[in-house]
């Protein structure tokens, strides 16, 4: 870190002003120092950066514009100036019989004094006559001019029109780049358009959406403004509020301006404005105790110590900033420690700057005292000249500015470059009319603004310089970041850079975890207008309102955002569904009857079950075969219907687990046969009943009926009827197997289609048909005087037949899925076993419990009573 004497800087002692033969340039109220030399360059820096106006009267010439606040910052860019110029002339390589000198103007942030100034040097005179030039002048190459965007387009224009090459330090305006208006402008600082992509991308990068800007009225402000708000939109990034410093700062202007960052809730404010504009808001803004901002900085204040004092530093720790590259300049520093005050009598600047930098005064001193801004505690001693700048240390080092200083040592150095190529040029093979070279004695500036544009060289620090085609160096940003100091002062700490020559995406490089924030916490301040939402919502616009403040709103059904921010939600695939959080796409469950679930498997032990006791029941039948009861009623229609009570469980089986083709196609038709046939053989056994019991009538003509051809031409008829049915069915529109994504959200029903309705609903109410049939007959014969008469039982077989299928019908229209399948497989399982229950409980209970009475005395005993026979098939 350098002492304080880089940070108040003095010129030689040999600079002073001179009197030219015929031109008188003796004022110090607009010269500061002049160096000969065979060529001259001009430079115009702020040295004091305020200025009081002379008072108008009418009535006389007007007074100088004069200057009252010495700026040190400043006044090291024109020490900078004569450092380069003396390096150069130390330098043989260059122009070995030529020597180059250098005129400098301090504007103070006048533009009637730059004007002036600049017209002074053109003209060499003290009172400047516009086309006229002093002819004892040496010739005077270019300019090293400005300091500001808006006091460096007022020199552009009037350079322009003469075609004098003119290098800005610190002029970023892109407005300069137009060559129309400013044929030779260059500079060595980067435009402000890559400036503002920069910052718009540094806003990016810590995820800002929502900031405030301030800038100044000037053409800086103004422009870098509009283009960065431009770049921010690029970004998605809304600006909470836009308000500008007055140039003249006003009490109701800055009023406005603090109440409108205190109301604002955008925590990140960028400032595009230098930093003698924004000194006065940000002096209010501080007694407010605004904290927890982050400030973010452009280049003309990011390093200003003006702006970094004592008194804003708590306001403005952890402040962000593009700052210009910057370099250690060799030799500068021994250039610096050579200098003195008693070694430049005339030249009072080193004076101001001795005085400011010990506290002391110079006997007899006349300097303004308003000028050194001395502390009103200083000890008031004189100043001796035995005092030592290497001793000195400065009480705020971020003063040292060699930012601007590198940009007027490349701004030098590519004059001197332009005019060594022009001095080296062959003769016959100029750039100019016939291949013509310039005369490098009386060049014109023309011909050295052709050189200026192809300069290209590596300065003794390895940068590479050069101007692109709209005047303009390569651009690279330092990110700076205010670090407050124990002592309370605030160091400039590189966290970054900005490179726009890196490739797309990289220009940008911050290190976070060097950054001090001024909050408490170490993670990254939020500046949003609402706050991000989050996968599975997306945003709404709130009306009247910028984009940046809008509302979360979940995700329809049956759609997902995946992103955060989404502004829409897409639907997903078919076969697809939002997870719970709507964030991303799922695979549909599929929904079946299945083995695993407890429905399913609940159904298939019930089957099972059943299955067994159907199975048992027939062991025992065939067991005790010949036993009257086991033969009574046609004992090959009982095991004909037990068996079918066997496959009738045993087909509900194939309605649960996963469907298939092949499951799809026989179930229904499994269903509907086996059933038919179960009825069929109850019906037999009913009508056999009735033709048994007339049978035994004397002269009947029913005894003719009561052989077993009977009952197979009943039976086969009523199954073959089912049969026709299904077999049309199948022939028609067999059913298949579907994946109906529409019935159930979210759910992918895995079921069996029928294909068509008319051809289930016709199976179903053929076997409703006969069921009818059945329990009417039955009905009938209920009270038949039989000892074994099934009538009554087949009856309430029947009716539970019937009463089973009626409510099955309402069920299955009324559910869904796999409740659907449910529902017809626990009509099959309580419908046949309601048959099994009715018909063959009781003569199981007569058989195994009851054997006493299973004997044909049993059977005749009873017959007797009631004077009934029944014969035995």
């Amino acid at each position: 870190m350098l002492p304080t004497l880089l940070v108040f800087l003095v010129l030689p002692a040999r600079l002073c002003p001179v009197d030219a033969q015929g031109c008188t340039l003796k004022s110090l109220e607009e010269v500061v120092s002049r160096s000969d030399g065979d060529i001259i360059i001009g430079g115009t820096f702020p040295i004091n950066y305020n200025w009081r106006d002379p008072e108008m009267v009418f009535t006389k010439p007007p007074e100088p514009i004069l200057c009252n606040t010495f700026a040190s910052r400043t006044y090291q860019w024109a020490q900078a100036m004569a450092f380069t110029i003396s390096e150069i002339n130390r330098d043989q390589n260059f122009f070995p019989n030529l020597t180059l000198g250098f005129l400098v103007y301090d504007t103070c942030l006048s533009l009637v004094r730059i004007l002036k100034g600049t017209m002074r040097m053109l003209t060499g005179q003290a009172k400047p006559i516009a086309n006229y030039q002093c002819q004892s002048q040496p010739s005077l190459a270019a300019f090293v001019a400005d300091s500001g965007s808006t006091r460096s387009i007022a020199t552009a224009r009037l350079l322009g029109l003469y075609r004098y090459p003119q290098v800005s330090y610190f002029a970023s305006s892109p407005l300069l780049s137009e060559k129309i208006q400013f044929p030779s402008f260059c500079r060595t600082i980067p435009s402000d358009d890559i400036q503002a992509w920069g910052l718009a991308q540094l806003v990016a990068h810590f995820e800002w959406s929502w900031v405030g800007l301030l800038s100044s009225e000037d053409d800086y402000g103004e422009l870098g403004s509009q283009m960065l708000k431009s770049k921010l939109q690029k970004f998605g990034i809304c600006i909470a509020f836009h308000e500008t410093f007055s140039i003249v700062p006003t009490a109701r202007k800055i009023i406005h301006i603090v109440d409108t960052v205190k109301r604002t809730s955008a925590n990140a404010i960028l400032v595009f404005s230098a930093d003698p504009f924004m000194r006065p808001v940000m002096e209010e803004l501080s007694k407010h105790n605004i904290t927890g901002k982050v400030w973010l900085a452009s280049e003309a204040w990011s390093t200003s110590p003006g702006v970094s004092t004592n008194k804003l530093a708590s306001m403005l720790s952890g402040t962000i900033g593009f700052a210009i590259h910057e370099s250690k300049i060799p030799g500068f520093e021994e250039f610096l420690l050579k200098l003195h005050p008693l070694n430049s009598p005339n030249d009072i600047f080193v004076k101001m700057f001795w005085e400011m930098a010990f506290r002391c005064r110079w006997p007899n001193s006349k300097i303004n005292q308003t000028l050194v801004n001395l502390d009103a505690n200083s000890s008031g001693d004189f100043c001796t000249g035995a005092e030592q700048l290497e001793n000195l240390k400065s009480p705020n080092s971020n003063e040292t500015d060699l930012r601007i200083s590198l940009n007027i040592y490349n701004a030098v150095y590519s004059v001197a470059h332009a005019l060594q190529d022009m001095n080296s040029c062959v003769p016959g093979k100029g750039p100019f009319a016939n291949n013509t070279c310039a005369n490098f004695q009386h060049f014109k500036p023309w011909q050295l603004l052709h050189y200026m544009k192809k300069v290209h060289f590596r300065n003794k620090m390895g940068e590479e310089m050069y101007f692109d085609r709209d005047g303009n160096p390569p651009a690279m940003y330092d990110i700076v970041n205010w670090h407050l100091q124990p002592d309370g002062t605030i160091s400039y700490v590189n966290v970054g850079k900005f490179d726009s020559r890196a490739p797309k995406g990289e220009e940008l490089y911050v290190n976070i975890s060097a950054i001090q924030w001024n909050t408490q916490r170490t993670e990254i301040p939020r500046s949003v207008c609402s706050e991000n939402c989050p996968p599975g919502y997306r945003k709404a616009s709130q009306k009247g309102r910028p984009l940046c403040c809008f509302d979360c709103v979940l995700c329809a059904e049956g759609e997902v955002s995946n992103v955060t921010d989404s502004s829409t939600c897409w639907p997903c695939p078919s076969d697809q569904w939002p997870n719970q959080r709507r964030s991303k796409c799922t695979p549909k469950r599929k929904e079946f009857l299945s083995y695993q679930e407890p429905l399913g498997s609940t159904l298939a032990a019930i089957v099972v079950l059943w299955t067994i006791i159907t199975i048992l029941i027939l062991c025992t039948f065939i067991k005790y075969r010949d036993t009257p009861i086991a033969k009574a009623n046609n004992r090959a229609l009982s095991f004909l219907l037990l068996g079918t009570l066997v496959l009738s469980f045993l087909c509900s089986l194939l309605f649960i687990g996963d469907p298939h083709p092949t499951t799809c196609l026989i179930r229904q038709t499994a269903f509907g046969i086996t059933f038919v046939l179960c009825i069929s053989c109850v019906l037999a056994k009913t009508i056999m009943v009735i033709i048994a019991f007339n049978a035994t009538k004397p002269n009947s003509n029913f005894r003719g009926w009561l052989g077993p051809w009977v009952t197979i031409v009943l039976v086969s008829t009523s199954t073959f009827l089912q049969v026709f049915i299904c077999t049309t069915w199948l022939l028609i529109c067999p059913p298949f197997p579907e994946k109906n994504m529409k019935l159930k959200i979210g759910i992918i029903i895995w079921q069996c289609n029928e294909c068509t309705d008319v051809a289930f609903w016709c199976m179903l109410g053929y076997m409703g048909l006969l069921a009818c049939v059945s329990f009417l007959v039955a009905f009938l014969a209920r009270k038949l005087p039989d000892s074994f008469n099934e009538a009554k039982w087949i009856t309430f077989s029947m009716l539970v037949f019937l009463s089973v299928w009626l409510s099955f019908i309402p069920g299955y229209l009324s559910t869904q899925g796999k409740y659907t399948v449910a529902v017809e497989v626990f009509g099959i399982i309580s419908s046949s076993a309601g048959i099994l229950v009715c018909i063959f409980f009781p003569k199981c209970y007569i058989i195994l419990l009851r054997p006493d009475m299973n004997t044909r005395q049993q059977l005749f005993g009873k017959g007797a009573r009631k004077n009934k026979k029944i014969k035995t098939i």
